[in-house]
């Protein structure tokens, strides 16, 4: 599935110290290496490096093979790229670290997994230093620099992300004479609205033990300032900020969406059908609903003629506020390059560097809708990163750049995201209790508690407290 809407890599301190050294489970792993050069090159490391790779898929792989045989031919570095599945991650990399065959470099790492290499020791954040610093850290997102940081420590070196949008059928809106829905109060008077017999005024995912569900309601929670932690520790899920988000959710979903269990799937086709005025998704479905891709196709009336109508005549807003929100937010994920505490040094801060500079555009490339740049430009060229990001062809079986069907507005909304991602627990240096939360999902199953009726707002809000508290317990 291709959603962006995955659940970082979990692993913990004991686990490393309790696995036994073993060698890395290779049949689990898809290797293509980069040749340039002889394996005498790499006799002593100066030469070579191995780079694990999140983005695995064979279209992605041999992108990135070849970005690599470029690099090692400019600098005579060898690379061996690694795929690794997301699902066996956490199994490979706690094999790796016991048994001391950490690779020098990780690609696309999810914050949490940014977070669970630190809380366990296992970054070079030296280099990812280095690597910003000789780059120039106002060339990146200052937001994404913040969520890959702990106080003055740079973690990883941001690359790209992927944002969290209410996408809205800016046709209807125009007709009714409604405002972009940015704030709790203009979703719920849209929703209310737009509902009717043929058109839900909203769709959401409502499934419990389900990923997509926990981070569609973090989005909405975030602008109402609910956290999962506070700065101190606390467990805050059951303040008048969260309870006031599950009750803006609940009412959404009761009200005015469709019946029954709703997930990434369903949300998606039920607004692709025309039969939704409002849906919750990642940046990934912008090349979708411009017809791109051929399983997953729009399908509205108006779409049998022109496949792209909902991209031409849907409206995105990125951060939401509540009421009880002190600035809009929204959830995304930002995906970074690291060094381990194994790594060659000097030639993983060469490699990293290059990734951000002359193989930046060759990455971002691979799927431009779901890899929105947090390096915008350089010192000399400001914006031009960001410049050619919306000129990229995305889709899938269909190539075709963003700006061909969204308007300048979208691709504004996109370009500064990343400006306004945040995230649970991650700024707050609980990526561990992140991590644990998203094996378990409490909110999730509190959030389906509520959107079903079975749970009040503050009974779906203590429930959730309750779990994440006991999670919290059991990392102590």
């Amino acid at each position: 599935m291709r959603t962006g809407h995955t659940s970082p890599a979990r692993f913990s301190r004991p686990a490393l110290r309790k696995i036994a050294a073993t060698g890395l489970a290779t049949s689990l792993l898809v290797t293509l290496a980069a040749c340039g050069g002889d394996d005498e090159n790499g006799a002593d490391g100066g030469n070579a490096i191995t780079v694990w790779t999140l983005e695995n898929l064979p279209d992605r792989m041999q992108a990135q093979e070849q970005i690599a045989q470029t690099f090692t031919q400019e600098t005579g570095i060898n690379v061996e790229l690694v795929g690794i599945a997301e699902d066996q991650y956490s199994q490979l990399l706690t094999s790796a670290a016991a048994a001391g065959e950490l690779p020098d470099v990780i690609g696309a790492l999810s914050l949490a997994g940014v977070r669970e290499l630190a809380v366990n020791d296992l970054l070079d954040t030296e280099t990812a230093g280095a690597v910003v610093e000789e780059l120039g850290a106002d060339t990146f997102s200052e937001q994404a620099l913040a969520l890959t940081s702990e106080g003055d420590e740079q973690l990883s070196v941001p690359s790209d992300g992927w944002a969290q949008l209410l996408v809205y059928r800016q046709d209807l809106f125009d007709e009714a004479g409604l405002p972009a829905p940015e704030t709790y109060d203009d979703i719920l008077a849209a929703a209310q609205q737009l509902d009717s017999q043929q058109v839900a005024g909203f769709v959401g995912a409502n499934i419990p033990n389900d990923v997509f569900t926990e981070q569609t309601f973090e989005h909405l929670a975030l602008g109402n300032g609910c956290e999962l932690v506070t700065d101190d520790g606390d467990i805050p899920l059951d303040s008048e900020n969260c309870v006031g988000a599950f009750d803006f959710y609940g009412e959404l979903i009761q009200n005015y969406s469709v019946p029954g269990a709703q997930d990434v799937d369903t949300t998606r086709a039920t607004y692709f059908a025309g039969d939704a005025a409002m849906v919750i998704w990642s940046s990934f479905i912008l090349d979708e609903m411009a017809g791109l891709r051929n399983d997953a196709l729009p399908t509205c009336q108006q779409c049998n003629d022109n496949p792209a109508y909902l991209a031409e005549n849907s409206g995105v807003v990125t951060a939401v506020q509540g009421p009880d929100g002190e600035e809009p937010a929204q959830f995304g994920e930002v995906v970074s390059w690291v060094a381990t505490a194994e790594s060659n040094a000097d030639a993983s801060q060469e490699f990293i560097s290059y990734m951000m500079t002359d193989g930046y555009m060759d990455w971002i490339g691979f799927a431009p809708e779901g890899k929105i740049p947090t390096r915008q430009g350089t010192a000399e060229e400001p914006t031009t990163f960001i410049d050619q990001w919306a000129e990229l062809p995305a889709g899938v079986d269909t190539k075709a750049p963003l700006s061909d069907f969204y308007s300048a507005e979208v691709l504004d909304a996109l370009r500064t995201a990343p400006d306004t991602i945040q995230r649970w627990a991650i700024t707050q240096g609980a990526g561990e209790l992140l991590g644990a939360t998203l094996g378990e999902l409490p909110v999730a199953q509190s959030v389906n508690g509520v959107t079903t009726g079975q749970l009040s707002a503050e009974e779906a809000a203590q429930q959730a407290d309750e779990a994440v508290t006991e999670i919290q317990e059991s990392l102590q």
